[in-house]
């Protein structure tokens, strides 16, 4: 048994790895400054609720523990990443630059910290009909957004302390992870959590609105699967960057069609061009997750879709009867 801490434990990824985690028997302490409370089971040792921008409470996290997976940050989906700059840096590096410290004061054994596609340069992602992206395509550095430069900055700052104090470094790029029991609403939600939600809050017949000209391409990971080749990368000897994710390309209209087939509703989708769509295709090469980890996902994007909207549709019923419910209890006009 390990003592493992899980930082970002309250929110999507997080959670899911904490209770695998917790369900392999390990001690799993999970630190968050909120807590989505999504997974009803306990899926943790030790909770506890702290501002990691402050240093002595990364001390704090990281007392007594063998395994830190780093996945606490400041972000959202595309609409959020696009529209918010200094905070995302400001908040993000504060993190990263003192839970490194942290760990490296405190004897932490392996560090594994969760960066992301977006550190990949925009140059290479101007197509819809986009290559898999190779680890060593982050440099030139070239991020279409401030979330990407900061990722980039932090898997540097680790790489720096790999170097100078030999703290053991792990580093994955996610790629679009998506799945239930995750943010769904209020603006954070990423693409397939906001079509599962607009499509189930839809009329039948009814209509959807598409940010962009729903060409543009991504491909989307299911959540058990990047939980999967996190733990493999924590396990593993392979100290480079690595992505995770899928390279089963699709547009969002195609994510969209998914999505609406599932439903069962007839659904037309209306587009919103001045909305904010990133790049205009991204896609994962897992070349070296397959060869350095064995690892690959398993899960198809049609019963990841299918388990993510299964839930989103029962939230938005929940959200909806508690409107309805309040509503009864306030005073009739006369």
């Amino acid at each position: 048994m390990k003592k493992i801490l899980v930082t970002g434990g309250g929110g999507f990824i997080g959670s899911h790895l904490a209770r695998e985690l917790y369900r392999q028997g390990n001690f799993v302490r999970i630190v968050d400054i909120k807590f989505d409370d999504y997974i009803k089971e306990k899926y943790y040792s030790e909770k506890l609720r702290l501002d990691l921008r402050n240093f002595e409470n990364c001390m704090k996290a990281t007392k007594g523990i063998d395994l830190v997976y780093n996945l606490a940050a400041n972000m959202g989906g595309i609409g959020f990443i696009t529209e918010v700059g200094a905070e995302v840096m400001h908040d993000n590096v504060l993190i990263n630059a003192h839970m490194l410290e942290a760990s490296r004061q405190n004897g932490v054994e392996r560090y594994l910290f969760s960066s992301s596609a977006c550190v990949y340069p925009t140059y290479l992602q101007r197509n819809s009909n986009v290559k898999g992206l190779k680890e060593e395509d982050a440099y030139p550095a070239d991020p279409d957004n401030f979330y990407g430069w900061e990722k980039l900055y932090s898997e540097k700052m680790c790489e720096a302390y790999q170097r100078d104090y030999k703290l053991d470094i792990r580093i994955l790029r996610y790629h679009n992870i998506y799945g239930p029991e995750g943010t769904y609403k209020g603006g954070r939600e990423k693409s397939p959590a906001a079509i599962c939600r607009k499509v189930a809050e839809a009329t039948n017949p009814g209509t959807i609105t598409i940010w962009g000209d729903g060409m543009q391409t991504r491909s989307y990971c299911y959540v058990d699967d990047a939980v999967r080749g996190t733990i493999m990368l924590m396990e593993s000897e392979h100290d480079k960057p690595i992505n995770i994710g899928s390279e089963r390309l699709v547009t969002i209209n195609e994510l969209a069609d998914i999505v609406i087939k599932l439903s069962g509703k007839t659904i037309t989708k209306n587009y919103d061009l001045s909305a904010p769509q990133g790049v205009r295709g991204r896609n994962a090469d897992i070349t070296v997750a397959r060869e350095v980890l064995g690892w690959e996902p398993q899960i198809s994007l049609e019963e990841g879709l299918a388990r993510t909207y299964r839930w989103i549709a029962t939230k938005v019923k929940e959200d909806q009867d508690s409107f309805h419910a309040d509503n009864t209890k306030l005073p009739c006009a006369t």
